[in-house]
């Protein structure tokens, strides 16, 4: 009788273990903005899902609209990206499917302590751009087609301006962390999502300072979404939606809003449902 009930067990066990293990080995890639990245948010929150789910998320981080062709090639299985208008506007095409608000923070504009432009405390972002541009003062832009450098050039537009072609408006096609280190050099002024900010500013000794903050405009929502399987039928889709599923879900949210820098500051609001 206790040889047939160690058989037992011991089936038991190895169901248990061949269901919890049936995403085993897959893999999924993401492609997503280089905030996520650069923040340490990745790699704070994907071992939790990994562990759950036996699924393995690689990330390109590039810019958000280079995350988007990238997945619109197909040669992404999801995306995670910043630019809610393009998001919905790929979606209704049909190159992306299922997308879902995931989580917000905000973009902020920074510059040199000793803020020539005068900006500091504004409370208007596109008001606060129209002083720097009318102080001529050194400006750097991420110039990379990237959420924050999309919503960068909506922010001039409000100003009624172009800055294009000054000399004080340098573009430096680079990442966010790139382009703030660059600033710093520079004693400029960019705007920045505040998580790659506050991680950056922890971390080695960037000479910027938070000018310009709370305008609603600033606002800085991200979104998930599959690739879509009737444009890339070889796109994991299925493991995709267990992924979308969990970022969503109570554990994945609780996960975002856990996740917080050396300092403790909070980078990312968790907003899916």
């Amino acid at each position: 009788m206790k040889r047939v009930f160690n058989v037992y067990l011991a089936l038991s066990v190895l169901f248990l273990f061949c269901v919890s293990s049936s995403n085993a080995g897959s893999s999924i890639l993401c492609a997503s903005t280089t905030s996520t990245q650069n923040s340490g948010l990745f790699e704070n929150i994907l071992p939790i899902f990994e562990k759950e789910t036996g699924i393995h998320v690689k990330v390109i981080a590039v810019g958000t609209g280079a995350a988007l062709e990238i997945g619109k090639r197909g040669d992404a299985d999801a995306v995670l990206v910043h630019a809610k208008d393009d998001e919905l506007k790929m979606v209704q095409e049909e190159w992306f499917v299922n997308r879902h608000d995931l989580m917000y923070n905000d973009f902020i504009i920074v510059g040199p302590p000793a803020d020539p432009a005068g900006i500091q405390g504004m409370k208007e972002a596109p008001k606060a751009m129209g002083t720097i541009a009318a102080a001529k003062a050194v400006f750097v832009s991420r110039g990379d087609n990237s959420g924050t450098n999309k919503k960068e050039i909506k922010l001039w537009k409000a100003a009624g301006l172009n800055p294009k072609k000054n000399g004080w408006y340098l573009e430096a096609g680079q990442g966010m962390a790139k382009t703030l280190r660059i600033a710093g050099q520079k004693q400029a002024y960019t705007l920045t999502d505040r998580g790659t900010y506050l991680s950056l500013r922890d971390r080695e000794e960037l000479e910027l300072d938070t000018l310009v903050e709370g305008d609603p405009e600033l606002i800085n929502q991200y979104g998930v979404m599959a690739v879509h399987p009737a444009k890339h039928s070889h796109v994991k889709y299925k493991e995709v939606l267990e992924f979308i599923a969990w970022l969503t879900s109570g554990q994945g949210q609780k996960a975002i809003a856990s996740f917080k820098d050396d300092k403790g500051n909070r980078l990312f609001y968790p907003n899916a449902n």
